[in-house]
Parts: C-alpha cells; sequence; structure tokens
C-alpha cells in the first residue's frame, strides 16, 4: 500500500531542501471507502468473507472490539474506510535511530462500528542516490530497502548518501457493520 506514497514522499522530501535544515514533509494518502456484502463466517478466527463491489473476494479479520460480530450473518453489509499517509522527517546527524509500531483500536458505543490504526517510524539511512535515473535508494532495519524515481535533478543534489530520515506511516481503518438491505 505505501509504496507508490513513499514514491512521491520521496521526490517531495528531496525537493524540500538541504540536509542542514530541519525537514519534515507530510505525503497524504487517499481515503477510500468500500461496502462489501458478508459471503462467509469463520467464528473461530473471526474472519468473515466478503464480496467487493467489483465481485472478487476478500477476507476480513474483524477485531474482538466488534460487538456485533457474534450477529453477523450471510447477507449483511460491511463499510470499511481506510485512509493514509507518509511523514519524512530528516533526522540531525548523530541522533539516534528509531524503530516504533503503535496499534489502537476503538470501538463505538454501539458496538456497531470500530476504528483501528496502526503507525510505524523508522530510521532510514540513503543508501544510494543514483542521478541518471533520477532516484534514491533508502534501507532501514530487519533488511528494509526502497528504492523510487526522484522528479527534481536539482533537489536530489541537496541530500548525500548517509543522510538518516525518519520515515512514519500511518494507516487508520474504519469498519462497520449494517443490515442488509
Amino acid at each position: 500500500m505505501t509504496s507508490p506514497i513513499i514514491w512521491g514522499a520521496a521526490a517531495i522530501f528531496i525537493a524540500a531542501g538541504a540536509p542542514e535544515v530541519q525537514i519534515s514533509k507530510t505525503i497524504p494518502g487517499e481515503t477510500k471507502t468500500m461496502t462489501v456484502v458478508v459471503e462467509g463466517i469463520e467464528q473461530a478466527t473471526r474472519s468473515v468473507t466478503v464480496k467487493k463491489e467489483d465481485g472478487t473476494y476478500e477476507i476480513f479479520n474483524m477485531p474482538r472490539e466488534i460487538k456485533r460480530f457474534d450477529t453477523l450473518k450471510v447477507g449483511d453489509r460491511i463499510t470499511a474506510t481506510y485512509y493514509d499517509n507518509v511523514v519524512l522527517q530528516l533526522r540531525p546527524p548523530g541522533s539516534k535511530p528509531t524503530d516504533s509500531t503503535s496499534n489502537s483500536v476503538k470501538r463505538a458505543d454501539s458496538g456497531d462500528a470500530v476504528t483501528a490504526s496502526h503507525q510505524r517510524t523508522i530510521t532510514a539511512t540513503i543508501a544510494a542516490i543514483d542521478e541518471k535515473i533520477p532516484s534514491i535508494t533508502f534501507t532501514g532495519p530487519n533488511g528494509w530497502k526502497y528504492t523510487g524515481k526522484v522528479q527534481d535533478r536539482k533537489a536530489l543534489a541537496q541530500v548525500k548518501v548517509g543522510d538518516k530520515v525518519d520515515i512514519t506511516w500511518t494507516e487508520a481503518l474504519i469498519v462497520s457493520v449494517s443490515d442488509a438491505k
């Protein structure tokens, strides 16, 4: 999900300025909403097989916070809204790297809807810059690696291999269950 966002984020981040300046850029993602119809339910694993509007099927794992899971039946409609964004921030030289994850789940009072969010922040290192393409490669913890094109060749010259960047991905999902119509 985040790959296209990182491509754009890398381009915008590099265009932001020189590494001596504190740089922080938020790259908003798209908000996507879909309504699906329940086709199958696995109580033991809290998995729900759904049919999407385009006719394809997907399996949702329903958080325990959704009270209505126990009353869910084939034919019910589930609405899910997904949003994500990426924030890049140049780290000062010599600062300690970050690798953190946080999760949150909040249930509506009715129990019919839940909001779940996930956020991960890593410190990545600019591992390579290719001015011919132009592109940039980031590496991070646990073997993470990403290479993406950069649109502004002049901006690419303002960063160097070895610069550290905090990359924070935030994903949020709102899921609600309603009676079939």
